[in-house]
């Protein structure tokens, strides 16, 4: 069986428990590591996954994956995540889940933007002052920004 059959055979198998969890599948991989295999499921859902929506459904997954025959007899790691704050945003959903966050799109001409999401709809987002469409959109990640603790005033400016 190859690579992608085994995905493919997983993915089938394991979307109805994801969706039924109210999650969405949004990527099944499966990596060999020794003798062994790696098989890495990303869910997500409209908020955002807590460590017990994660448990749940890890279980029910992993029960299904071994009655499948996709990974014959060699043992397997199962690793349910969500996907990371590096992911691209790809989706509808994932723009909506992202409102009000610093956002870096770059266009299919070239061009970049950068701003806030807006409103989001099932076509395009508003993002600062433009309002895009996806099907414009090459790639898009969401800027990690970090907020100082220190107010400016507490700073002590003769301090070396």
């Amino acid at each position: 069986m190859t690579q992608q059959s085994v995905i493919e055979e997983i993915t089938t198998a394991i979307r109805p428990i994801v969706e039924a969890s109210g999650n969405y599948l949004e990527e099944v991989t499966v990596t060999p590591v020794g003798k062994s295999r790696m098989v890495t499921v990303i869910v997500d859902n409209e908020k955002h996954l807590n460590l017990d929506q994660v448990t749940a459904v890890s279980r029910e997954i992993s029960e299904v994956i071994e009655t499948l025959g996709a990974l014959g007899e060699t043992p397997f790691t199962l690793e349910v995540t969500s996907p990371g704050v590096d992911r691209p945003l790809t989706e509808p959903r994932h723009w909506r889940k992202n409102l009000d966050r610093l956002v870096k799109a770059t266009m299919n001409d070239g061009t970049v933007v950068e701003g806030r999401i807006g409103q989001a709809s099932d076509s395009g987002v508003a993002v600062g002052a433009k309002t895009l469409n996806y099907s414009d959109i090459k790639k898009a990640l969401i800027e990690i920004e970090f907020k100082s603790t220190v107010k400016s005033a507490d700073v002590d400016e003769d301090a070396e």
